[in-house]
């Protein structure tokens, strides 16, 4: 049954999205949807992904509370500028951060947290020098940048990762 469908959730995931995103229901669309939904999951099973090994899943809750304390900040800092205009003194730039991380799924995970903090974003990695450049909004001390980074971020993906 894999390798027909390798992926069902995917393929009734999408299959619905599609019906959902019509504004008739008929035997057409859904077998329509079937197809592509079938296409994408053979697409996705075409990219092989890995399935990540969690090393500490407790860690896990830690790092969302983390990461939604810090989005929540960083929306009312970048919400700060935008409201007072040219009066406040901003320097936006950019950091070339050193990872340890070396996980993909870790890597992803932490740049989506880094690009869903507003006023931050992941702009290159760079698997060879293991570092990656982040453009930051306000950037007043560039060591706290890294260290914010590092020590609040990496390490937890590091232990929930490897």
């Amino acid at each position: 049954m894999k390798r027909v469908l390798p992926y069902p959730l995917l393929f009734a995931g999408l299959l619905l999205m599609w019906l959902l995103l019509q504004q008739s229901f008929g035997l057409g669309h859904i077998l329509l949807g079937a197809v592509i939904a079938f296409g994408a999951t053979h697409a996705m099973a075409a990219l092989q992904p890995e399935r990540p090994t969690i090393g500490r899943p407790d860690k896990i809750i830690r790092l969302i509370v983390l990461v939604l304390a810090d989005i929540i900040r960083s929306n009312l800092a970048v919400a700060r500028i935008i409201l007072a205009g040219g009066r406040g003194e901003h320097k936006s730039g950019f950091i070339l951060l050193p990872l340890e991380l070396r996980d993909k799924s870790g890597l992803a995970v932490l740049s989506c947290i880094v690009t869903a903090t507003p006023g931050s974003a992941w702009l290159e990695y760079d698997p060879v020098g293991s570092t990656v450049l982040v453009h930051v909004l306000d950037l007043i001390d560039e060591q706290e940048w890294i260290d914010t980074i590092k020590h609040r971020y990496e390490a937890l993906l590091l232990e929930i990762f490897q």
